[in-house]
């Protein structure tokens, strides 16, 4: 029997995706009408659109339009349309069921024969003609609104240029045309392979065994170092005496937000402000309550992987967050390695609801490269790739994950040594044991070698700042400082277990555990601090 669910980032989201991987019944066989004019309906309609003939039935029914005609598809049962979000879902949250295709958006008049506009200004659908600078800046200055629709990073009239190696330049600055790159030009046989673990959301005693197992402190990496992880936390639930320990033993902290909402569009389409309180603030939280006074906290992740496009990107520029690892790029032949976001990004708006940020923006992007999930990739047809671990559906069996693990590996140590990926929720490791056992089983194999390195992502940033060959690298000084090998006890063996509230969550008693004085209220998006605030009347 199908499911009708689909694990997405180890939630379950009740939405099964339309492509050849998910449970959507296809009905090729069940012929469209007659009457149905298939050359007016497709006029001027995207080829990737769903949208309805009728709004009677079940509300389970879309088409969309091919090279040769109208393809239906049909929901399971249960399930509907969302012609908003162009997936199925369950029925009592679909609100659309009485429409027939998403709104129309007007579209600015970028191209043109002739200029139909001053130098400086274009034309918004209407033909009327404003400042160029006006376009894609998130507010709307065309009476219609079009100067607000066209503003993917392929035609937003004020995007960031394409890549310039001249001046794009290290250590500020990575670019290439394809992403491929090496950075500094180093021959692929003397650039360490990078191998970044990462978890995101809470810490806490659900997960903080499997960490202390992977992370054990008898791990080296070939300079003899401890091999290092980065944990993109969340706030609800997090154990912040846990998060300080991890700290200690120089694994890296970054943000996942704070209230980790599960609505996507809240973070697609969030405003400045929101990204604001959600990721300053979620730092804020970390460095008082797990007392991370060092600076250190400069990474982002974007809950669900919801990029939330310009004001994202705008907002970490202002706060000083030095990378987003967000992004993902498509599976290819050759994996991509980090770039900076001054210059157009060098592959597809991949997923992410297609929010890429268009503009330029002094910011890293640790772009995460999806992982090929074929059993056996010399022969298995051709899959689409997953970006986390956890949502590699097809993986069931440890011996699947030991494939799977090696397969990528190879793939990057064997062409240009872009740094592997393997980000994980740490609930789907300690769902079998074997995950856990496989994943260990493949660190310890890889550290056999003299040339992989198990590093966070702002150590990853460090090497490509100054790429340093293998024959030099157990010397190179950035991976050296105090944090290289951490030995004595925690900061506090019993942390204060704060019973708190907030206005914000009513009815809701939740334990902070600190080794840092308790707050007075429950710390939250309006009050990071948990000093209590005032509500303006």
């Amino acid at each position: 029997m199908a499911r009708h669910a689909c694990l997405c980032l180890g939630v379950l989201v009740l939405a099964c995706y339309v492509s050849s991987e998910t449970r959507v019944k296809r009905q090729e066989d069940d012929p469209i009408g007659d009457d149905v004019n298939a050359e007016q309906l497709c006029e001027g309609r995207p080829a990737d659109e769903y949208f309805r003939l009728t709004t009677e039935g079940d509300c389970r029914d879309v088409v969309r339009c091919t090279r040769s005609g109208l393809k239906q598809i049909t929901c399971p049962s249960g399930l509907a349309f969302d012609l908003d979000k162009q997936t199925c879902d369950w029925k009592g949250k679909v609100t659309n069921c009485e429409k027939l295709e998403k709104p129309r958006k007007v579209l600015p008049i970028l191209k043109t024969d002739e200029p139909i506009c001053p130098e400086g200004k274009l034309a918004c659908g209407s033909g009327d003609c404003i400042e160029k600078e006006l376009f894609c800046n998130g507010k709307p200055d065309c009476k219609d609104e079009s100067d607000e629709n066209a503003c993917t990073v392929d035609v937003d009239p004020n995007r960031a240029p394409d890549c310039d190696p001249n001046q794009c330049t290290l250590p500020d600055c990575f670019c290439s045309a394809d992403g491929t790159r090496i950075p500094g030009g180093i021959e692929p046989n003397q650039v360490p392979q990078m191998i970044t673990i990462t978890f995101n959301g809470a810490v806490n005693v659900d997960n903080i065994d499997l960490y202390e197992q992977i992370f054990n402190g008898n791990r080296h990496n070939p300079n003899g170092c401890q091999i290092r992880g980065t944990f993109f936390v969340s706030h609800k639930y997090t154990n912040y005496a846990a998060v300080q320990e991890l700290h200690r033993k120089g694994h890296e902290i970054a943000v996942f937000s704070i209230t980790h909402k599960d609505d996507p569009q809240y973070w697609t389409s969030g405003s400045y402000d929101d990204w604001l309180a959600e990721m300053a603030g979620a730092r804020l939280i970390l460095e008082r309550f797990a007392n991370i006074t060092d600076a250190s906290i400069i990474g982002v992740r974007a809950p669900y992987l919801r990029v939330g496009g310009n004001k994202q990107f705008e907002m970490m520029a202002d706060q000083y967050f030095v990378y987003d690892a967000s992004i993902t790029a498509p599976l290819g032949r050759v994996p991509i390695w980090p770039y900076t976001l001054y210059f157009r990004m060098p592959h597809k708006c991949n997923g992410n609801a297609h929010n890429c940020p268009s503009r330029s923006h002094p910011v890293w992007e640790m772009v995460m490269n999806e992982l090929d999930r074929r059993d056996d990739p010399t022969f298995d047809e051709s899959l689409p790739g997953c970006h986390v671990v956890d949502s590699c559906s097809n993986i069931q069996t440890g011996e699947q994950f030991a494939r799977l693990l090696r397969h990528n590996f190879n793939r990057h140590y064997t062409t240009n040594r872009a740094p592997l990926g393997l980000h994980f929720h740490a609930s789907w490791l300690k769902s079998k044991k074997e995950f856990r056992d496989e994943l260990i089983k493949f660190i310890e194999e890889m550290l056999e070698k003299n040339d992989v390195y198990f590093t966070s992502l702002i150590q990853v940033i460090q090497w490509m700042q100054n790429p340093t060959e293998l024959s030099s690298l157990r010397d190179f000084q950035e991976w050296k400082q105090e944090k290289c090998d951490v030995k004595g006890q925690p900061f506090c063996s019993l942390p204060n277990a704060c019973p708190l509230t907030t206005r914000e969550l009513p009815g809701e008693t939740l334990r902070l555990f600190t080794c840092m004085e308790c707050p007075n209220n429950y710390p939250w998006i309006l009050d990071p601090t948990g000093e209590g605030f005032t509500v303006k009347k």
